[in-house]
């Protein structure tokens, strides 16, 4: 009956409870704990489940974000890595790819690796580049590696072969010595874990995820026992940085496919309040305390990128396409040696926070502006946290008085600075990539998304916002209405002519046998199963990969054609177009690797409410001046997000508060409330 979703911030941690019979929502924070992260998740589904009165045996599912990983690495505080290789490979992960980390600095460096060198073994084997043994691997020389590794302290062993994704079984064959001597070890095999070319994001993926592997693992038991204890039948689903849920068992083995969790499940709902307001094409805008997040969302789809650095270090795995930039609530601003006033990235956090929090920050941020210039309140959170004006303006006035401005000419230049950040993100995941952001509506989450969302859509001449029901809430929702999700890939290097349906028709079978195991080993039913498969590919000769998806097969809808591979390259031309802005039908074309992505259906519906709509106005529960311009203050009514019901309309200037966020009405703007509870803001002037 309640699906639950549970977003674990470095603030607080969200619940979004989900009634799928009768389609109740049900909302909760609570502080966070950073020590142990499932002590403020067991706490607060506790209390959301007395203030709602859900019982233990109407849980069925409970999905959870996670930024355990991430903080894990940014912290360095994973276990100790040994890694095996191929002989003479032992300093790839120093060698890389020889890139600089900053084009124009010829001082900075890339983090070391996780893994010391006198912890890198060799072993005396060989793979060739078609798979073919060229070097045996004998069990002399196993014992000897593996009695190696025992004899250090290392918690756990990252085990990376050249070409074993062609080639599993050397790998296969040292995982099994080392599990057998030393069983304790965490062990990642790079064939299990990115079975894809290019070793040295191959290595570093594979190192990472054994880096987090006893601290994700340990964490991962941990929630899943206590979480058995509170709710016997229900599921506990994980979500992952490509945005969807795997077990919590799962989650333990590959713990680094939660790097980007917590984003990814605001992107997934996202989509989700985007297909409910008939909106296709979207941009995202979730902006917390730290950092703001952006992703372009078209034909209620997310792009999935394969190649991002997490911490200064490379991860090839399947990720939605997000771009973070610095720039949220508690982002400083700051003065630069050419005397220019800069905002972010450095932020205030959330201890000692901004200096309106009145916990002992003394430097101006965002959050200070905005509520000088009244755009923030007293209070938030339903009156839990206060907020002081004294001190935001104290804190702001050594900066006017180095610009010499008022404090609001000067908060109100920090907010444009902000927002220029945040503007800037968008260009990049849009305007660079051949999107025009005025064909998008620009959907604003997190705290204070809603809060900036008018200046960003107006400096980029969007006519378009949308703020969903709770903007604050929205990745905890993301995993409420997230499916299950498991990414199966295999390479194989060909080119792209009539023969090649023939050549990969054994590794298509061979993925679709792995991927119904999967479903079945999840308990998916045979109507809830998706299969998408496509094709990496590019040019002969280029360094670089477009995914072309091919076909969809719907358990309960039936196969796609799968007896023809034609249709691959028109999509490619077109793909190829859109991101490169051009192509062309002379060169040969290749395949490098097949992928298949099986979905297991478990979203419940969300019914709307229009029947209840309404055509009249709320009334204001207040007033209070809001500078919109520096110049001068507006008096401006202040409404609650709960007053306002499918039908309503309000004309700006005017403020929507709510538990977990605040939106910003311009003057000149109007606003519509949805049948599903969005907020449509058509942005007029």
């Amino acid at each position: 009956m309640w699906f639950i979703g549970v977003d674990v911030g470095g603030t607080f941690t969200d619940f979004h409870a989900l009634n799928t019979v009768d389609g109740r929502v049900e909302l909760h924070k609570t502080p966070s704990t950073p020590d142990d992260p499932s002590r403020a998740i067991l706490s607060g589904l506790a209390a959301l489940m007395d203030a709602a009165g859900i019982e233990a045996d109407q849980i069925g599912r409970l999905a959870h974000g996670t930024t355990v990983a991430t903080n894990t690495l940014l912290q360095r505080k994973g276990a100790s890595v040994a890694v095996i290789t191929t002989e003479g490979f032992k300093d790839l992960l120093e060698i890389g790819r020889q890139i600089r980390p900053k084009m124009y600095d010829m001082k900075a460096d890339h983090p070391p690796p996780l893994s010391p060198r006198h912890l890198r073994f060799e072993v005396n084997e060989r793979i060739g580049g078609k798979g073919q043994v060229i070097r045996a691997l004998t069990d002399a020389a196993i014992d000897s590696v593996v009695e190696a590794v025992a004899g250090v302290e290392t918690d756990a062993c990252a085990v990376c072969l050249l070409f074993s994704f062609l080639t599993p079984e050397h790998e296969q064959r040292i995982g099994k010595a080392l599990s057998k001597r030393r069983p304790n070890l965490s062990v990642s095999l790079s064939c299990e874990v990115q079975p894809e070319f290019r070793e040295y994001e191959r290595f570093s993926t594979t190192l990472l995820n054994a880096y987090l592997q006893p601290v994700i693992g340990r964490y991962m038991k941990t929630l899943g026992r206590r979480f058995a204890e509170v709710a016997p039948s229900a599921r506990l689903g994980i979500n992952q940085s490509s945005g969807g849920l795997m077990s919590v068992e799962r989650a333990g083995d590959m713990p680094i496919r939660t790097a980007l969790s917590g984003p990814a499940a605001g992107t997934v709902g996202a989509i989700h309040q985007a297909r409910l307001a008939d909106r296709p094409d979207v941009i995202t805008l979730d902006m917390g305390g730290t950092s703001a997040d952006v992703a372009l969302i078209q034909g209620h789809e997310a792009g999935i990128g394969y190649d991002r650095t997490v911490a200064g270090f490379p991860i090839r795995l399947p990720m939605i396409d997000i771009h973070t930039v610095g720039a949220g609530g508690g982002s400083i601003a700051w003065f630069d040696r050419d005397e220019l006033l800069k905002v972010g990235p450095l932020s205030a956090g959330a201890d000692p926070g901004p200096a309106c929090y009145g916990r002992g920050g003394t430097e101006p941020t965002v959050s200070d502006a905005n509520l000088v210039l009244g755009r923030l309140p007293d209070s938030l959170i339903g009156g839990a946290m206060t907020l002081d004006v004294e001190l935001a303006g104290r804190a702001i006035q050594p900066a006017a008085d180095r610009l010499g401005f008022s404090v609001e000419r000067t908060a109100h230049g920090i907010l444009g600075i902000v927002v220029a950040n945040m503007v800037r993100a968008v260009r990049t995941i849009s305007v660079e990539r051949g999107h025009d952001p005025r064909d998008f509506s620009l959907m604003a989450f997190g705290g204070a998304g809603a809060l900036h969302a008018g200046d960003v859509a107006r400096a980029l001449e969007m006519r378009e916002i949308i703020v969903p029901p709770a903007p604050g809430i929205l990745c905890a929702q993301g995993l409420v209405v997230s499916d299950l999700k498991e990414d199966f890939v295999v390479t194989r290097r060909l080119p792209y002519d009539d023969r090649a349906l023939a050549t990969v028709s054994g590794d298509l079978a061979e993925l679709r046998t792995r991927a119904e195991a999967w479903f079945s080993a999840e308990g998916v039913e045979s109507n809830d199963r998706i299969l998408r498969i496509g094709f990496d590919m590019r040019y002969i000769r280029q360094n670089f990969e477009l995914t072309v998806p091919w076909v969809e097969i719907n358990g309960a809808v039936g196969a796609s054609d799968m007896s023809s591979l034609d249709p691959l390259r028109q999509r490619f031309y077109e793909l190829h177009e859109r991101t490169y802005g051009h192509y062309t039908e002379t060169d040969p074309i290749e395949i490098v690797n097949i992928r298949v992505v099986a979905v297991g259906r478990t979203a419940p519906e969300q019914p709307a409410s229009e029947g209840s709509a309404s055509e009249t106005s709320p009334s204001p529960t207040g007033t209070r001046a809001v500078w919109f311009e520096a110049a001068k203050a507006t008096n401006t009514p202040i409404y609650q997000r709960v007053d306002l019901q499918p039908g309503h309309n309000l004309d700006g200037p005017a403020v929507v508060e709510q538990l977990d966020a605040l939106t910003i009405i311009h003057p000149g703007d109007r606003a519509k409330v949805d049948g599903y509870g969005n907020l449509i803001i058509e942005v007029v002037s």
